[in-house]
């Protein structure tokens, strides 16, 4: 099949190589002329585990293209995704869909022929009709062109492996028209996975739209709830590890998303839950569990800046101003170079709000960190960050972070204090290399 992907940053690339990499021709479109150019040349805008040599090969096999000419792209096209941004629009939190809107004009311009258009982004309850209206407005009445919803569940380090082994493809469409020829263009697309036996949940296009916020907003809670009984746990004198891993086995909950840390961010749990708190508002269903979800997790990045202050007051004695502490990691996860919303943020402004010096290593992170946290010595690892410092902070957990020599780094610090926000560390281990060791929920 011919698809075309409108958007070509995270979801669209990933999206889009994985389609190539099933034997579809894709074609994948971006207004950003420097992007195009840098994937032609084979150089990813983002990082993601094994995304550039599956884009090279299928660059290759000639099954993936690059091209800022959407006119061309769309033309012909069985399938046409868009997967642009949707950020949270200032002042309200509601979902922009500028972007959307925009690209939905544009393919309704470019269109020749019967076609899907399917939304990819993550969008409002509702938008499917907007996008569907757009294209009627501009006189795609005669043609067959139907709006189909079918949203991401990619998780950033791990978008390959659930592109091409998901849980569960959700489609959405009220096309009834010719027995849902929409239904049968997109069981093409996701043939390979059908074949594979992932199961395909076609839904109304509203139930799919939701389906996405609510997958999140699910994900988000269980992560504050187990923040918030590391905080109980800290309270009692119990281990919230092992709470994690009762509540855990019972097949009921889960084991996922069940570890304490610092708060979640990143591009997708912090906009959507907040879209949906707005999508409730407008609906006159407020969703008060999320509500009260958003407002613990902003309130816990700025808690862990104040944990790493205590910890410096507790073992030096003096106030942290005129301190120096090395921050590990600084994405708002492993393998991902993304910044947006990272618990690091917070962290690091409440620090520096107190007088400390901050140095910092990331993996990936740094180049997008240094646009947003400039006054942070950015270090060549995770022994250069922690010389000389009185403290090192474990934000986000790296492999690379997992198997310190911590003899090693205590040796380069002024004063050996470690506060470990993943729990990555035993104490044992820890306060042997002579840490004095501060963690979550423990």
């Amino acid at each position: 099949m011919k698809i075309t992907m409108i958007g070509s940053g995270y979801v669209g690339l990933v999206s889009g190589a994985c389609f190539s990499d099933f034997g579809h021709d894709v074609i994948c479109v971006d207004k950003d002329a420097a992007k195009i150019d840098a994937l032609k040349a084979g150089r990813m805008p983002i990082y993601e585990p094994g995304l550039d040599d599956l884009v090279a090969a299928n660059v290759a096999a000639g099954r993936l293209t690059f091209t800022t000419d959407l006119n061309s792209a769309v033309a012909g096209a069985d399938a046409i995704f868009i997967a642009v941004g949707t950020p949270s629009r200032r002042g309200d939190g509601h979902a922009d869909l500028t972007y959307v809107f925009a690209a939905t004009r544009e393919i309704a311009a470019a269109l020749t022929g019967p076609a899907v258009i399917v939304t990819k982004s993550t969008v409002p309850v509702g938008t499917g009709d907007k996008v569907e209206a757009i294209l009627r407005e501009a006189g795609h009445k005669e043609i067959d062109v139907a709006v189909v919803s079918n949203p991401e569940f990619l998780r950033e380090g791990a978008a390959i492996g659930d592109f091409k082994r998901p849980d569960r493809i959700v489609i959405g469409s009220d096309d009834e028209k010719d027995e849902g020829r929409a239904r049968r263009v997109m069981r093409e697309v996701y043939r390979p996975l059908y074949l594979n036996e992932s199961p395909i949940l076609f839904t109304g296009r509203r139930t799919a739209e939701l389906i996405k916020y609510a997958a999140n907003a699910f994900l988000a809670t269980k992560i504050t709830f187990i923040n918030e009984m590391a905080d109980l746990c800290e309270a009692v004198g119990a281990n919230v590890q092992d709470v994690s891993r009762g509540i855990g086995l019972d097949n009921r909950i889960g084991t996922k998303f069940l570890h304490a840390g610092p708060g979640y961010g990143g591009s997708c749990f912090p906009k959507d839950t907040l879209a949906l708190l707005k999508t409730g508002e407008d609906f006159e269903a407020p969703v008060r569990i999320v509500e009260a979800v958003v407002k613990v997790n902003d309130a816990r990045k700025r808690a862990m800046g104040r944990k790493v202050l205590h910890a410096l007051q507790a073992n030096g004695g003096e106030g942290a101003k005129g301190k120096t502490v090395a921050v590990l990691g600084l994405t708002f996860k492993p393998d991902t170079d993304d910044m947006r919303d990272a618990p690091s943020l917070a962290i690091v402004l409440a620090l520096q709000d107190a007088g400390v010096t901050v140095r910092a290593y990331d993996p990936e992170g740094m180049e997008a960190a240094r646009a947003m946290m400039p006054d942070v010595t950015y270090c060549r690892d995770a022994y250069d960050a922690a010389t000389g410092a009185d403290a090192v902070v474990i934000v986000t957990e790296w492999n690379v972070f997992r198997a310190l020599d911590l003899t090693r780094l205590a040796g380069t610090m002024t004063r050996p204090v470690m506060i470990d926000l993943r729990n990555i560390y035993s104490f044992d281990e820890v306060e042997r290399a002579g840490f004095a060791y501060t963690s979550v929920g423990r």
